[in-house]
């Protein structure tokens, strides 16, 4: 297995299409995809299919085109707009001696860049862990050097079962720190209940203005950029009236909430 990729490290771009219609936007979403997490496009790679290839998702010969480019471009990982199957990253890997990452790892990566709160980040890495641990395999050594390895492997155990259980055991800890913040956040909703105070959260897909139009209901100075998966972290912002050109809806004490939640 190979260690994540950087940011601002080169990468080939792979994208299959399953229908007749090939949908532009799908692919010009991955491409933003892929520069939000701070990777450098060298060669964008696409095809169709009517299914997926087992081994390697794509065809076999789409698979060494894959791993030809880079080696010409000098890539040090493939990002793929699709869930891939742990034994079909494998192959890729194997094939193309470098990381490949899926959809899924891709869009956690920048989660994980995004993240700034305390209960964001223990999310984030919730949802890093579960998806590490569908694709442990013998010889997988990264919680190794990542933990130390030496002296913290238990009588008789493999290197495999040393990192099935230093992820076991690290999910335990995360899924008690986030009951504990979630106790806390419990309490602030019966207050707010007691002082009837309504809740507006605002709900839309990633990079379609939540945050611009939070921080200008609120006055608030949530980052806003035009980049997916921008903010990642939950926001609340007490409003005292809001008041349209048109139209005046009062709102006497609203709590404008923009809602996120990994799992």
């Amino acid at each position: 297995m190979f260690d994540r990729y950087d940011a601002g490290e080169q990468a080939v771009l792979v994208h299959i299409y399953f229908s007749q219609d090939k949908d532009m936007e799908d692919l010009q979403e991955f491409e933003t995809l892929a520069s939000s997490a701070g990777v450098e496009a060298m060669q964008v790679i696409t095809g169709s299919r009517k299914a997926p290839h087992p081994k390697y998702f794509v065809g076999e010969g789409k698979a060494v085109e894959i791993a030809e480019a880079v080696k010409a471009t000098g890539a040090s990982v493939v990002l793929f707009d699709h869930a891939l199957s742990p034994a079909q990253e494998r192959n890729l890997e194997r094939l193309c001696e470098c990381r490949v990452i899926d959809r899924t790892g891709l869009i956690l990566d920048i989660f994980a860049q995004r993240a700034r709160t305390h209960e964001g980040k223990l999310q984030v890495e919730l949802a890093q862990l579960r998806h590490m641990a569908t694709r442990l395999v013998r010889g997988w050594t990264h919680l190794e050097r990542q933990k130390g390895g030496i002296g913290l492997r238990g009588p008789g155990e493999t290197q495999l079962e040393t990192d099935r259980r230093l992820l076991r055991n690290r999910i335990m800890q995360i899924l008690s720190r986030l009951e504990k913040v979630e106790k806390q956040r419990e309490q602030g909703r019966r207050s707010r209940a007691k002082a009837d105070i309504p809740t507006v959260s605002l709900v839309g897909y990633t990079n379609a203005g939540k945050s611009t139009l939070f921080n200008q209901i609120t006055a608030a100075e949530v980052y806003a950029a035009n980049q997916l998966f921008a903010t990642l972290d939950r926001r609340c912002a007490a409003l005292t009236s809001l008041t349209s050109a048109k139209r005046c809806w009062p709102i006497p004490s609203a709590l404008f909430a923009i809602c996120r939640t990994i799992w």
